[in-house]
């Protein structure tokens, strides 16, 4: 928004190891048709039936970069918040997530930078089934001090 100021999330000094954060969210059909509308991404895998019953997923399945929209969200909202970048991730997605599955995310920090003024958050995530969908870390860096 122009002309108003937002507070930034908290400065690598505010920061600690072992802070987390748990988030659930419901894969919906809005979201995946933003997605797919935003990024014109016209993979069958993710919004046709007929295909993707032939397919070992056996039904349509969320494009592994929606999750990924999820945990940058998480990161730039609550951890270490507005103002925060993510620099580098590495992620594996062992699992599908299926259209309307519930994913349960947990974000923690596992290490803290001063100097570099980085973080690096453990990303765990799993479905309903408690089947591991996301696992690995993402690095961030931390809002500036703007005085």
């Amino acid at each position: 928004m122009l002309g108003k100021r937002r507070t930034l999330g908290r400065t690598i000094d505010k920061l600690e190891v072992g802070e987390t954060i748990h988030l659930t969210e419901k894969m919906t059909d809005k979201d995946l048709l933003l997605y797919l509308g935003l990024t014109n991404d016209n993979n069958p895998l993710y919004i046709q039936h007929d295909l993707a019953a032939l397919t070992p997923y056996e039904r349509p399945i969320i494009p592994t970069i929606m999750l990924v929209g999820f945990i940058t969200s998480a990161i730039s909202k609550y951890v270490p918040g507005p103002g925060s970048h993510v620099i580098a991730q590495h992620l594996q997605f062992p699992n599908p997530v299926y259209h309307y599955d519930t994913i349960e995310f947990d974000l923690e920090i596992v290490e803290v930078d001063v100097e570099a003024k980085t973080i690096v958050v453990s990303i765990h995530a799993m479905n309903r089934e408690q089947q591991t969908v996301v696992e690995g870390t993402v690095s961030v860096l931390a809002p500036p001090a703007i005085d």
